[in-house]
């Protein structure tokens, strides 16, 4: 029995390395098999982009006050239906000079809908938050899409944008986890991934308040995604590449 323990430590322990270092060899793997999205930004600049999803919500104020206090800015990927109610904190956002990004109608699979379904919801939601400032951004619910997918976002004035390192903060409830995962992986050029919402943004306010001084010590600006696209030091691939 002693050495099919063994065996099953060290089957555990080499998942846990792979699923820690794969933002540094996976990324590019899949926006090779699946174009049409951006994952990271090639820069010489000592940059990362910050984007966050699914607000806004009640943790909103508290995460923009953070971003305020370190210099820092994001890319708010708003659901729609969330905006109801909190016009304010979308306004917040926008003349805290933060970016924001279209998360569809819902939080939902994006990839699970009819190509009719998904292009109303996408319509949908960019009337809403366009109100309140320019939208160049789309992140799909779930993070899967599909061609049909990419060139519908295209069509309507999109660009597609996952990100690099995500610390499955939507999935783990640990503040000191996602800290450490981010810590181990971003480097210039990386895109973060973090969620508003109830406990997600709890935890990213904590999150963010480990990782922004972190960051900064090692002299890594910040920025919106916009911005950091504008810091690339290769050509932009032409849509659908």
């Amino acid at each position: 029995m002693g050495w099919i323990v063994g065996i099953a430590c060290v089957g555990v322990l080499v998942v846990a390395i792979v699923g820690w270092t794969a933002p540094r060899w996976l990324v590019s793997s899949v926006a090779r098999a699946a174009p049409g999205c951006l994952y990271t930004v090639p820069t010489g600049q000592p940059a990362v982009a910050l984007t966050i999803d699914d607000g806004p919500s009640t943790n909103t104020a508290e995460i923009l006050r953070v971003l305020r206090e370190q210099s820092a800015h994001a890319t708010f990927f708003l659901i729609s239906s969330n905006v109801s109610g909190r016009e304010g904190v979308v306004n917040a956002i926008v003349s805290d000079g933060h970016e924001l990004g279209n998360h569809m109608t819902r939080d939902e699979p994006s990839v699970r809908l009819m190509p009719e379904a998904f292009e109303r919801s996408m319509r949908e939601a960019g009337d809403v938050i366009g109100r309140f400032g320019k939208v160049r951004w789309l992140r799909p619910g779930g993070g899967w899409y599909t061609a049909t997918m990419i060139d519908t976002i295209e069509r309507a004035g999109y660009r597609c944008a996952l990100g690099s390192v995500y610390p499955l903060d939507a999935q783990l409830p640990s503040s000191r986890l996602a800290s450490a995962f981010i810590l181990a992986n971003a480097r210039a050029g990386s895109v973060i991934v973090l969620h508003d919402g109830a406990a997600r943004g709890r935890r990213t306010v904590a999150t963010l308040g480990r990782v922004l001084p972190a960051l900064a010590e090692r002299g890594l600006r910040v920025v919106s995604l916009s911005d950091l696209d504008q810091m690339r030091t290769s050509p932009r691939p032409s849509p659908g590449q």
